[in-house]
C-alpha cells in the first residue's frame, strides 16, 4: 500500500514538476510572478479536449495544447510585462497585469465552454493496467510520468547546454551587457515564455486526462500549488522545483491516503512552513534569489 501512495506521489509530483518549473522560469528570469500561469495551464487542456473532440489523435491535442500554451504565454509577455519591464522596479505592476490576463482568459474560456465541465472521451487512453511487485500502473500513469521526465529533460537541456540557454542566463544576469554582446532581449524573452507556457500546457493535458475534469477554473488550485512549490524549492531555482515538485506529490499523496480528507491541505501547508523556518531561502535557494540556479 505504501509503495503504491509512493509511486501515485511520483506521478502526481511528475506533472507538478511541468507546471512549477515553467513557473518559476519566469521568476528566474525576470523576477515577475506570472499569475496568469493557472489560465495558461488551463488553456493547453481545453485545447488538447477540442482537438480530440473533433476527431483528432491524443498526439495532435498535446501538441497543439503545447503550441498554443506556448504562444499564449508569449503574448501575455508582450501585452503585460514588456513596457513594465523596461520602466525598471515593476514587480507589483507585473503581478497586477498578469492578474488582469489570467480574468480575460477565463472568462474567455467560460464563454467557448459554457461553464460546463468537459471531459475526454473514455476511449481517449484505453484503460490497461500492468502489474508488478505489487503495484498497480495503468498506462495513463506510464504517459504521464514518461511524458513529465522527457519533458523536463529536453527543457533541462535547452536551458543548460545550448547557446540559446547562455543567452538566457547572459540577459538574467545583466541585459544591457548580453546587448553589447549582440543578445536580443526580447527574442530570449519570447522564447523563454514559449517555454514556459509550453510546459504549463503539457501539465493541463495530463491533468485533464488524470482527472477528466476540465473547467475554466481548474488553473487556480494549480497556480497556488505552484507558487508553494517554488517557495519550498527556492525562488529561481530549477533544479530546486523539480524537488520540491516531487517533495510536493508524495506528501499530498500520502496525506490524502492516510490523514482525514480536511486535513490534508493544512498538514501539507504546515509542513511547508516548518521546512521554511529551518530553511527560508528554500530548499536549493540562495540569498539572492532570482536568477536561475543550479547553472553552472
Amino acid at each position: 500500500m505504501l509503495l503504491q501512495q509512493l509511486l501515485n506521489g511520483l506521478v502526481v509530483g511528475g506533472v507538478y514538476a511541468l507546471f512549477a518549473v515553467g513557473f518559476n522560469l519566469i521568476f528566474g528570469v525576470q523576477r515577475f510572478l506570472n499569475l496568469a500561469h493557472g489560465a495558461v495551464f488551463m488553456t493547453g487542456a481545453f485545447v488538447a479536449y477540442y482537438t480530440v473532440e473533433a476527431g483528432g489523435p491524443l498526439v495532435l491535442g498535446f501538441l497543439a495544447a503545447v503550441v498554443s500554451a506556448g504562444l499564449l504565454s508569449v503574448l501575455i509577455e508582450i501585452v503585460c510585462f514588456r513596457r513594465l519591464r523596461k520602466s525598471g522596479d515593476a514587480e507589483f505592476g507585473a503581478i497586477l497585469s498578469s492578474m488582469g490576463a489570467s480574468l480575460v482568459i477565463m472568462t474567455v474560456w467560460q464563454w467557448i465552454s459554457q461553464t460546463q465541465v468537459v471531459r475526454f472521451p473514455f476511449d481517449t487512453v484505453p484503460v490497461v493496467i500492468f502489474r508488478f511487485w505489487g503495484l498497480r500502473v495503468s498506462l495513463l500513469q506510464v504517459i504521464m510520468i514518461v511524458a513529465a521526465v522527457v519533458i523536463v529533460m529536453i527543457m533541462a537541456w535547452f536551458i543548460y547546454r545550448t547557446s540559446f540557454g547562455r543567452q538566457v542566463r547572459a540577459v538574467t544576469d545583466n541585459e544591457k551587457a548580453a546587448m553589447l554582446v549582440g543578445v536580443n532581449p526580447n527574442r530570449t524573452y519570447n522564447m523563454t515564455y514559449f517555454i514556459s507556457g509550453a510546459l504549463a500546457g503539457a501539465a493541463g493535458v495530463l491533468v485533464g486526462l488524470a482527472f477528466n475534469n476540465i473547467n475554466y477554473m481548474m488553473g487556480e488550485p494549480y497556480l497556488l500549488f505552484g507558487f508553494a512549490i517554488i517557495i519550498l524549492g527556492g525562488l529561481g531555482s530549477i533544479p530546486g522545483a523539480l524537488l520540491a515538485s516531487l517533495i510536493f506529490g508524495m506528501v499530498q499523496t500520502l496525506s490524502i491516503a492516510y490523514l482525514p480528507s480536511g486535513l490534508t491541505t493544512a498538514f501539507i501547508f504546515s509542513a511547508m512552513f516548518l521546512i521554511l523556518l529551518v530553511k527560508p531561502t528554500g530548499l536549493m535557494g540562495r540569498e539572492e534569489a532570482g536568477s536561475l540556479r543550479g547553472r553552472r
